[in-house]
């Protein structure tokens, strides 16, 4: 068994949002791909023929290219960046032993790294690190050449959509008053104080909030100098909107919806309403009816129906469902709005949630989405009269949907599927064949005795299947891979699942290997087999790894996910302890080397399961957590999701109380490596400072890692690898068999 070098990181590629063009013939798609020499991730544009007759072209590597949206005529292709320098050959892992012998290959000089030439002229309006916004950029794919700037924002655009006709765009942007300006200028380039008065004071990944508003604004791309013209009625609120945006969709009848909260206390719930307005401007009209949060509208063909995807604010066990909204006539054509029919669910029978990211896809009358079902992404199709039926039998359960998307014409689709063997691609397939028969299994797939679940190869496959991409051929075949199967055990009178991942050549039933417990957030998400560079660094070094589908998870209804609604620190952790007493009882695992693992609610379930099940683990390696959930209220983001959930903590101490780990830090026994972003308002990193401290009170190893300036996520490579190195080490250091050898 040969180790995976964590500097193969470099080598990563992650396939992002997709986009099909309108004839179904091409398909543009996003990449996240790793600049070892700058230190940074890089997001570039490829397009590929849906025919899977050539390889995938790189168009740009512009810095935080997003968003790509066809043109209605299929020649031209927009997305947003934050334009400087191109990146092609300033990608992957260059100090690898066998690729010496040439010196140079795709390295630059130092005056090419600082040459902003080839992405414009540097003048873009510059953000707060002086680097340019992000701006609309397009693509003309008819006449060729590098892609054109068709705004120029001085707060950059945060969404766009195209007019049917193809004249027009559509942007969202801030749009600061002279008295707004002023204040960003003194925060941004004076270190100038941070002054709020709204409730929602900072959001993860944006940071400190304002007062600034956000409109819609209709731009000619064919002449960026004219001035966009703002929808003064098309205006955003909410929460979370500085980072959840206002969804600008054209519909056919030259109508615009976006999403917006305007109760009166916008920032004191997730209701999203959706709203239309004529892109001549006028008075925009509320669809739907201030109850509910929609996100990812979606207009029929037609023009009078939009679909969504809703969940509701006060119900947090509810699932997520596909509504359609009736947006016929209305105020601003002459009509009544008391004659709208309200909003109804389409999916409420289901008792499935909409996968997180799974947006609206019309084809005719039927819509296509991804579901959550049975710790599985899934595509079903959904008719308006409420009829929901699964397809795509062929996917299998051992692979991952990560997206989905259809041409316009209804006849192409695209789906990005994550194999643990063989990486995350995209593959074209007819919409026809969507409904091709299959058992809804793959082969190797059937259940085993020891109660756990192989994968194998592809079950029948359509004949139009095809694979579209390879983005990580080179580091598939050059590293082994984990193998995954599914497993099964009993808690609490579930039988509940989880992924197990192992190298290749290792055989589970050999017994008495090491485990890593990889517990999912959320909670309410759920785990299924998928590709990642950190399964394949520990199974590579012999680990098993264990992902555990627990109580409170999403994909198996709403009973499933209440178990744990309120009651944090309960069903999760009797639930992962049976699955790991289970891997032990079947001589797979040696109960002695045992790795706590997860972020996000992963590390705050490792808070529970270190202070409830102090002999479980080993060690463990809790990372952006919560551990106080009182001291977490109104210093991270999630204040309203909170009391939706535990009410507010001086009305109902008692239930913060018991779902908070450190007041039982007392029964720590386990050494912890624990781990925080600098600037986490998800998971502020004063709540991994208080379960350090109080396991170093204690005189329990324990060692906190800090990352500064970031998020409730780890971005930079270098800081990706360093975590993987930490967390190795951690385990290594306190594995008694290592201790033994030595």
């Amino acid at each position: 068994m040969s180790e995976l070098p964590l500097d193969a990181y470099y080598d990563l590629t992650q396939i992002g949002e997709v986009a099909v063009s309108p004839a179904g013939d091409r398909v543009a798609f996003t990449a996240t791909e790793y600049d070892q020499a700058a230190d940074e991730a890089v997001s570039s544009l490829f397009v590929a023929p849906t025919d899977g007759s050539r390889d995938p072209h790189r168009l740009t590597s512009a810095s935080g290219a997003s968003a790509p949206t066809w043109g209605p005529d299929g020649d031209r292709l927009a997305f947003v960046a934050a334009r400087e320098r191109d990146a092609e050959k300033r990608v992957g892992w260059r100090d690898r032993d066998d690729e010496e012998a040439d010196g140079a290959e795709g390295e630059e000089s130092e005056g090419d790294a600082d040459d902003e030439s080839a992405d414009g002229d540097g003048e873009e309006p510059l953000g707060d690190d002086g680097e340019p916004k992000p701006q609309v950029w397009v693509f003309d794919l008819a006449l060729g050449g590098d892609a054109r700037q068709v705004t120029e924002r001085d707060e950059g655009v945060a969404g766009f959509d195209w007019s049917p006709d193809g004249d027009r765009l559509v942007i969202e942007s801030r749009d600061p008053t002279d008295e707004e300006s002023e204040y960003l200028d003194q925060v941004r380039e004076e270190g100038g104080p941070i002054e709020t008065t709204r409730l929602q004071h900072k959001v993860n990944g944006a940071g400190w909030t304002d007062e600034v508003t956000r409109y819609l604004f209709v731009v000619d791309p064919d002449d960026p100098e004219s001035d966009p013209r703002r929808l003064d009625d098309a205006y955003g609120g909410g929460a979370f909107e500085d980072v959840a945006g206002m969804d600008p969709t054209w519909g056919p009848d030259d109508r615009i919806a976006f999403t917006s909260c305007r109760l009166d206390r916008p920032d004191d719930t997730t209701v999203r309403d959706c709203y239309a307005v004529s892109a001549d401007g006028g008075d925009a009209e509320r669809l739907t009816g201030g109850d509910l949060s929609h996100g990812a509208p979606a207009w029929h063909p037609d023009g009078d129906r939009i679909a969504t995807v809703a969940s509701d604010p006060d119900d947090p066990p509810a699932p997520a469902e596909v509504y359609l909204v009736d947006a016929a006539g209305g105020e601003a054509d002459g009509g009544d709005a008391d004659d709208r029919d309200a909003p109804t669910s389409l999916t409420a029978a289901l008792d499935r949630t909409v996968a997180r990211g799974g947006g609206i896809e019309w084809v005719d009358e039927s819509i296509y989405t991804r579901i959550a079902d049975e710790s599985h992404t899934r595509l079903i199709r959904v008719e308006t009269d409420g009829t929901a039926e699964r397809v795509f039998e062929a996917q299998g359960r051992d692979r991952a949907m990560a997206g989905f998307d259809v041409a316009d014409d209804g006849a192409t689709a695209v789906t990005v599927l994550s194999e643990p063997e063989t990486g995350t691609d995209l593959y074209a397939v007819d919409v026809a064949d969507l409904n091709a028969a299959g058992d809804g299994s793959r082969a190797g797939d059937d259940a085993a005795s020891d109660g756990s679940r192989a994968g194998g190869d592809a079950a029948s496959e359509p004949d139009s299947f095809r694979r579209l991409t390879r983005v990580n051929e080179s580091l598939v075949d050059e590293f082994a891979m984990p193998t995954a199967r599914r497993v099964e055990w009993e808690s609490a009178g579930w039988t509940l699942d989880g992924v197990l991942y192992h190298d290749p050549d290792v055989d589970p039933a050999d017994g008495d290997h090491p485990l890593v417990v990889a517990i999912h957030g959320g909670p309410m998400s759920y785990d299924e087999p998928v590709f990642s560079f950190g399964h394949a660094a520990l199974t590579s070094r012999g680990y098993l790894v264990f992902r555990p589908n627990y109580r409170g998870g999403t994909s198996r209804g709403r009973e499933f996910t209440a178990e744990l609604t309120g009651e944090w620190g309960t069903a999760e952790v009797d639930d992962i302890a049976a699955g790991v007493r289970s891997l032990a009882d079947r001589g797979w695992v040696d109960p002695d080397r045992v790795f706590g693992h997860g972020f996000s609610y992963g590390g705050i379930a490792q808070g529970f399961l270190v202070t409830q099940e102090p002999d479980l683990f080993t060690a463990a390696a809790p990372e952006h957590g919560i551990y106080d959930l009182r001291s977490a209220f109104g210093t991270d983001d999630t204040h309203v999701w909170l009391e939706a959930e535990f009410g507010l903590p001086w009305e109902n101490p008692e239930a913060y109380d018991s779902s908070t780990a450190v007041l039982d830090a007392g029964n720590i026994e386990t050494p912890l490596l624990v781990m925080a972003g600098g600037e986490d308002w998800r998971c502020p990193p004063s709540q991994s400072e208080q379960l350090y401290v109080a396991a170093r009170k204690q005189g329990v190893d324990a060692e906190l890692v800090v990352y500064p300036d970031e998020h409730h996520n780890i971005g930079d490579p270098d800081r990706a690898i360093h975590r993987l190195e930490k967390i190795l080490g951690w385990y290594e250091t306190h594995d008694p068999a290592v201790e033994a050898a030595d």
